[in-house]
This record gives C-alpha cells, sequence and structure tokens, in this order.
C-alpha cells in the first residue's frame, strides 16, 4: 500500500495557486466543459502557466467568448475552441479525428447532474452517457496521441458517487425505476472506476489517470436541482456537518494538483478531494472514497461493457 499522498494545498486553495511557478510551456491541454463553471478556472490556470488550451464545448461561441477573455487575461494566446458534444458519439468522433500532434493533459471536467430521466437516439440514460460513455469514447480515441508524450487524464467525479455503484445489471433504468440522484452517483462512481483500469492497462504506456471531487460549487450544473432538494438529501443522509461551499476557482484547484503536481507523477486511480487523496469513506463521514469505486473486478467490467456497448476497441 503506497503512502497517502497529501499537498502544501488545501480546501481554500486555487487553481492559480496550484500552478505558481509551473511551466506548461510547450505541453497542450483538452478541457471538456471549458466554456462554464469550474471548467473556465481549469482553463485559465492551465493558460497562465503557459499551456496550450483547446476548450471543447456544446456552444462554440460562448468557448470562443471565454477563450478570448481569458486570452486577455493571461496574455496566452494559444487558447482554442472545438465542437464536443458528449452525448454524441458521432460528435466525440469528430473531435478525436481532427485532433492533431501529441496531447499532454485531458481534463475531462463536463457533465451533468441529477437530470430528469432522459434517453439518448440509441436509449442510454443520459447521465451515463454524457459523464461516463462521452468521456470513454473521447479518451480511448485519443490514446495514440496521449501515449506519444506519456500524458495525465485527470476525470471530475464527485462525492455523489457515494450514492451508488455501477449497477452493471441495469446500468440504463431499464427494468428498475429510475432514481436520478442514484444515476447520477453511478456515473460519478464510473469516473473514478476508469482510472483504475487505465492505470492497470496503460501503465507501460505512460498514461495515467485519476479522478477528483471539486467540492461543493454553485454552478449551472445544479440547474435541475433545487437548493431546498440539496438540505433535504443531507438531512435523510443524517449529514450534520454544514456544507461549506467553494467558488469555481477554489474548485478548480484540485484539478489543477491532478495535472501538474510532480507528487502524482506515475500514479492512477487514486481519487482526490480538497487537494489531497482522499481517505476511505467511513459510515457518518462527509466525504471520502467508497470502496467500490476502486475495485478492480468492477473496474475491468465497467471497461468491457464500455467497450461492448460503444462497439470501440478500446
Amino acid at each position: 500500500m503506497s503512502e497517502r499522498i497529501t499537498t502544501p494545498f488545501g480546501f481554500e486553495s486555487t487553481a492559480l495557486e496550484v500552478v505558481e511557478g509551473v511551466d506548461l510551456s510547450g505541453r497542450r491541454a483538452v478541457v471538456t466543459g471549458g466554456a462554464s463553471g469550474i471548467g473556465v478556472e481549469t482553463v485559465r490556470a492551465l493558460a497562465a502557466a503557459g499551456a496550450e488550451v483547446t476548450i471543447a464545448a456544446r456552444n462554440v461561441e460562448a468557448g470562443q467568448q471565454v477563450a478570448a477573455e481569458l486570452s486577455a487575461a493571461t496574455g496566452n494566446k494559444s487558447i482554442f475552441v472545438a465542437p464536443l458534444e458528449l452525448t454524441s458519439q458521432d460528435s466525440v468522433k469528430e473531435f478525436v479525428r481532427s485532433w492533431d500532434g501529441p496531447l499532454h493533459l485531458l481534463i475531462n471536467n463536463a457533465g451533468v447532474m441529477a437530470t430528469p430521466l432522459t434517453r439518448t437516439p440509441e436509449g442510454w440514460e443520459l447521465q451515463f452517457a454524457t459523464n461516463h460513455f462521452g468521456h470513454f469514447t473521447l479518451t480511448t480515441g485519443l490514446f495514440d496521441a496521449l501515449r506519444a508524450e506519456g500524458a495525465r487524464v485527470v476525470n471530475v467525479s464527485s462525492g455523489g458517487h457515494l450514492i451508488s455503484p455501477v449497477v452493471f445489471d441495469d446500468i440504463h433504468f431499464e427494468r428498475r425505476e429510475y432514481d436520478r440522484w442514484a444515476a447520477y452517483g453511478q456515473s460519478k462512481t464510473a469516473n473514478v472506476l476508469f482510472g483504475v483500469e487505465a492505470g492497470r492497462r496503460w501503465a507501460s504506456d505512460g498514461i495515467t489517470m485519476n479522478a477528483l471531487m471539486p467540492g461543493v460549487i454553485l454552478t449551472a450544473l445544479q440547474r435541475h436541482v433545487t437548493p431546498e432538494e440539496l438540505a433535504e438529501r443531507r438531512r435523510q443522509r443524517g449529514d450534520t456537518v454544514p456544507v461549506r461551499l467553494k467558488t469555481p476557482e477554489q474548485g478548480a484547484a484540485t484539478t489543477l494538483v491532478l495535472a501538474v503536481s510532480p507528487l502524482v507523477e506515475g500514479r492512477s486511480g487514486l481519487y482526490f478531494e480538497d487537494c489531497e487523496e482522499a481517505l476511505p469513506h467511513t459510515p457518518g463521514m462527509t466525504g471520502g472514497l467508497a470502496a467500490y469505486a476502486t475495485d478492480p473486478e468492477a473496474a475491468a467490467q465497467l471497461w468491457k461493457v464500455s467497450e461492448e456497448t460503444l462497439k470501440v476497441q478500446a
């Protein structure tokens, strides 16, 4: 068992503080969902450190506005925008086809949360299709670009993974009653499991993949959820510790730790919160990592199911 990783950063650290003194000149990064929420702050920090950054966004116009603002703020003119709709496998594959050259950092940041029951044209449940399948096709499709330089992949997961493991016998709620929080939870568990199996498969290729909980940040991600509902969910869980909100700048900090810190060099399958490796979750604990989210058998099964469902060879 490796020693738990801690860093000089914590709950209140910002993404810009994490990259202070870091030189990413010559490094290329992709940030999905980089046009809103913590994605904007992730792009800002990477650009401030000198990286070439591509914002992969559903709304290209919004992405271009963000790119212009961040170029002006950071002095980095190498911020680009490319269309990416994670719910559309065709869109994801087109992004992959259009990518040229090496890729050093892939930040799988985009996601949806607690949506009403919605299915993709393939019949897949929307949250799993967006949060996992879209990023699975993107990441595996970019394998050669990532392998070329020994890259880091960072998956923005959530403490919501504690709600549910991946329910393999009915991922898409075809036989069980739809629960939007359970659907969200299993998609976030998948983000962690993805890194566990990628670490096993890709270690010799020099690619690492880790996941994180950014914290509770009020962004467009919560557009399907009322504050009252969140409070009720906490009451049902017996949470007594007051929720501490983070700013988007603080919310992006843990992403940047996994993206640039030498402390995680060569490591995969980790899950960080508040800029350090999370402790195992125990009953009554707020946060932490569920054991099922790092189960190697579940990770291998998820990879197999993803390959078979998406008809890709990863």
